[in-house]
């Protein structure tokens, strides 16, 4: 899926762009997730977020990069099988966050799917990726409720 041709903007952030997740079916092989994250590195493609979920046959690698575009083109080069969605990025203030986060996707009527940390926090504060049915109305209700959604700018290092 190419979201490179879809308005980049939010709607509270013109001209910025969501956080975009990449999923990553892989062999299930020792070695397998050292090699890709090498293969990132040597490109100096920085992982920003990731989750792996484990299965018998196969890994479903969840990732977010501070270059979106370069991975996707990295991937497809290498034949590596992967789709891409928008994720919301929020930054936690407290332990009272995460339940402000949940109960303002409830009151937006929005299902969570998943939620997995960033590895890097651009405030020193702890962030959470998040993805659900509708990205759009998902920042709003976040932002009506004082929570702050990060943009990929602020992860571009």
């Amino acid at each position: 899926m190419d979201l490179s041709d879809q308005s980049p903007s939010t709607i509270n952030n013109p001209g910025q762009e969501l956080i975009r997740q990449f999923v990553i079916y892989a062999e299930n092989k020792v070695g397998w997730l050292n090699e890709f994250i090498s293969m990132l590195k040597s490109q100096d493609i920085h992982v920003m977020a990731i989750s792996v979920l484990d299965t018998t046959d196969s890994a479903v690698i969840r990732l977010v990069t501070n270059y979106p575009k370069q991975t996707a083109q990295l991937l497809k080069s290498r034949s590596i099988s992967f789709t891409e969605r928008r994720i919301i990025a929020v930054e936690i203030n407290d332990e009272d966050s995460l339940h402000l986060i949940t109960q303002s996707l409830l009151h937006a009527e929005i299902n969570i799917h998943y939620v997995y940390p960033f590895l890097y926090q651009p405030n020193h504060k702890p962030v959470l990726a998040i993805a659900m049915e509708d990205e759009y109305i998902a920042e709003e209700a976040l932002q009506k409720h004082g929570m702050r959604v990060l943009s990929l700018d602020e992860f571009t290092r």
